[in-house]
């Protein structure tokens, strides 16, 4: 990234640090906001979501792009399914925790890469380089073997692979900024979230209402939680260079395994561990891969001959006319 200065790089190295850490570490924060169930917890982060977003937006003072958005009907409609497969992808995500499934949780956001690899080579006919189709082999050979070990596909990290990876295809072709587009879909959001909080209160079942003063601070918190990571991507995707932030997107699926198995203290037999390394065998492959296509990029760009400057053409003086 031409033009950024080595401070500016430092500052988008620690933003992308702090941003996939927190990803990373949120697996510690939901089971905070217990008694309250999946549903309540996914409804007041929608809720809260929008109303942090929205105060940060009146403070740097950033609305043109709302307008422009509500006078383009199928960029509106792309958002609306953004919306909804990410409210997706955060009630399950929200179910898994809090239901002890951190490790099968992580391995959804593992395989990603390979599900979004997949999904262009099928819905934007993208052609794959040799060492993508091997990670993407290697990846299917994965699901095979947990799915022999669980005694079932791994729903929980296919629903979460495939609803994220669905999100960022369609957040794609919407091409708003990250904070802008938070704004967006839980704008979309809010009524529905807020009318069933409403209606968890309305039947006495609200743990906003019913279990202090502190819970209601946790539940109002998921709104930062949410948005802070958000803002820390934000400031790091402008500062450091995309294979950079390819690499740096490995930390929170980490961090979630590592939590799953040390904290959370959950099991992995043998076909579990068997199936995980097939996986990081397979981003292994794309992670190569995608940094050898890198350097030669920047290698062949470094070579090409400068073009020279056309010499100058040489006005005729006018008392020569």
């Amino acid at each position: 990234m031409a033009g950024i200065s080595k401070g500016e790089r430092r500052t988008g190295l620690v933003n992308g640090f702090a941003a996939y850490g927190m990803w990373g570490l949120v697996p510690l924060f939901w089971p905070l906001l217990k008694p309250a169930g999946s549903l309540e917890i996914l409804a007041h982060r929608m809720v809260w979501s929008l109303l942090f977003v929205a105060v940060a937006l009146v403070f740097v003072r950033r609305w043109a792009w709302a307008g422009e958005l509500l006078r383009q009907p199928r960029r509106l409609a792309l958002v609306t399914v953004a919306a909804a497969v990410i409210t997706v992808n955060w009630g399950v995500y929200i179910w898994a925790v809090n239901a002890g499934h951190v490790v099968e949780a992580s391995l959804g956001y593992f395989i990603n890469p390979l599900v979004t690899i997949a999904m262009g080579v099928l819905l934007l006919k993208e052609r794959l380089r040799p060492v993508q189709w091997a990670a993407v082999g290697v990846g299917f050979a994965a699901v095979v073997v947990l799915a022999v070990g669980y005694g079932q596909p791994p729903w929980i990290s296919l629903v979460l692979a495939f609803s994220f990876a669905t999100y960022g295809l369609v957040k794609k072709k919407v091409n708003l900024g990250g904070v802008e587009s938070l704004a967006a879909e839980t704008a979309i959001q809010f009524l529905p979230a807020l009318g069933y909080l409403l209606w968890l209160a309305g039947h006495g079942e609200s743990s906003f209402v019913n279990d202090g003063a502190g819970h209601a601070a946790l539940l109002a918190s998921t709104g930062i939680v949410t948005a802070v990571p958000l803002v820390c991507f934000g400031a790091a995707a402008i500062r450091v260079p995309l294979s950079t932030l390819g690499l740096l997107q490995y930390l929170a699926p980490v961090f979630q395994f590592l939590l799953g198995i040390l904290y959370f203290h959950e099991a992995m037999p043998p076909e579990r561990w068997a199936g995980f390394v097939l996986v990081w065998l397979a981003l292994a492959l794309l992670t190569w891969d995608a940094l050898r296509t890198a350097h030669r990029g920047a290698r062949a760009l470094a070579a090409a001959p400068v073009p020279r400057p056309a010499a100058p053409v040489a006005e005729t003086p006018a008392s020569q006319v």
